[in-house]
């Protein structure tokens, strides 16, 4: 269902990628647009694009589990739950119109995002 979706934002936005620690960041940053969006729909009251705007972030996180190398160690381990803990947080923000949750989710990837730019010097 999430298949690619990593291709599918490249395709989308038209990026040439230099790297696949770009392609990361692009992936966090994507889930940090889509949860702005998703919040603007919770309190604008649409629930369609409510849906989709959580459903792109549920995608986007599939795609970085699936890239996840767990025999590289703890710290594949550990992002295998968190994204996991994530993707059930959006879950529940999407059910019960949940800002809270969104930001909560919002936060981790803010956190992620920074500490993978500073780990691989792809800041821009």
């Amino acid at each position: 269902m999430y298949g690619n979706v990593a291709h599918n934002i490249y395709a989308q936005n038209n990026v040439g990628i230099e790297s696949p620690a770009k392609l990361i960041e692009m992936l966090y940053e994507g889930v940090l647009r889509f949860n702005a969006q998703a919040k603007k729909a919770i309190k604008d009251g649409n629930i369609e694009k409510r849906v989709y705007w959580i459903n792109r972030s549920v995608a986007v996180i599939t795609e970085l589990v699936s890239v996840l190398d767990l025999k590289q160690g703890k710290i594949a381990k550990y992002l295998d739950g968190l994204y996991g803990y994530e993707i059930q947080l959006l879950t529940l923000a999407n059910v019960h119109n949940d800002i809270a949750r969104l930001d909560e989710v919002s936060s981790v990837f803010k956190a992620l995002l920074e500490a993978w730019r500073e780990t691989t010097n792809v800041a821009n």
